[in-house]
């Protein structure tokens, strides 16, 4: 039969009383990134037709990448990367069964953050 008192039953956890914790942040975070990724890389792409194609093409396409704002899509894409690359370091060791413990996996999450900031200082700075 069906339940009569539907809209009296509590719903599940909603973002109104469920603190996002630091290590499901990081996990979305990875995700968003992987599709920041893609987008990027379609812009190289974009970049290199432009310059298979013809003069005009690659001066428009080289342009908008050289530009301030060009550079402020690469440098994210470069954060992006190594981001993404650390938060598949970090699935890989839970994937083994290790560090599944919360302060473990918070501190994780941390050195993922800083980490990738700082890998990208040390790119930025080599390169």
């Amino acid at each position: 039969m069906a339940d009569v008192n539907r809209g009296n039953r509590p719903l599940s956890p909603h973002l109104t009383i469920y603190r996002p914790q630091l290590t499901s942040m990081t996990s979305i975070f990875v995700r968003i990134t992987g599709n920041a990724l893609l987008l990027a890389g379609l812009l190289i792409v974009w970049w290199l037709l432009a310059a298979s194609t013809s003069a005009r093409a690659f001066e428009i396409a080289n342009a908008v990448l050289t530009s301030w704002f060009g550079d402020l899509v690469l440098l994210g894409s470069l954060w992006a990367l190594w981001y993404h690359l650390l938060g598949g370091v970090r699935h890989l060791i839970w994937d083994s069964g290790r560090a599944l413990e919360v302060p473990i996996s918070e501190k994780m999450g941390l050195a993922m953050i800083f980490g990738s900031l700082i890998l990208t200082a040390l790119t930025v700075i080599v390169i």
